[in-house]
């Protein structure tokens, strides 16, 4: 039987509404990361670790190609994307994301 493994496009922010865009295996380890300040110095500055956004795929192809695609998005696009989807900004992510 095959594995299905699963990928995540997923944007971060701070209250002040710093963005951040990446991509993971493992969202909830991902967030745990950024929360305890080893995922990225990018997002330890600037305290980015609210899970705002996130899309789902099976192949990492599609979900990198998906990132990179994100990440030229003006900002209003991308305020405009979370807002659609989250309209209150919502942290979607427990509030003890673990590995």
């Amino acid at each position: 039987m095959p594995t299905h493994h699963h990928y995540f496009v997923y944007i971060l922010s701070s209250r002040s509404r710093t963005l951040y865009i990446g991509v993971t295996n493992n969202l909830n380890r991902r967030i745990h990361q950024h929360r305890e300040g080893t995922a990225d110095s990018f997002t330890r500055q600037y305290h980015i670790h609210r899970l705002v956004y996130f899309e789902t795929f099976q192949y990492v192809g599609n979900a990198i190609a998906r990132e990179k695609f994100l990440k030229h998005f003006t900002r209003a696009e991308k305020l405009a994307l979370i807002s659609e989807s989250n309209p209150t900004w919502e942290d979607l992510a427990p509030p003890a994301a673990t590995t």
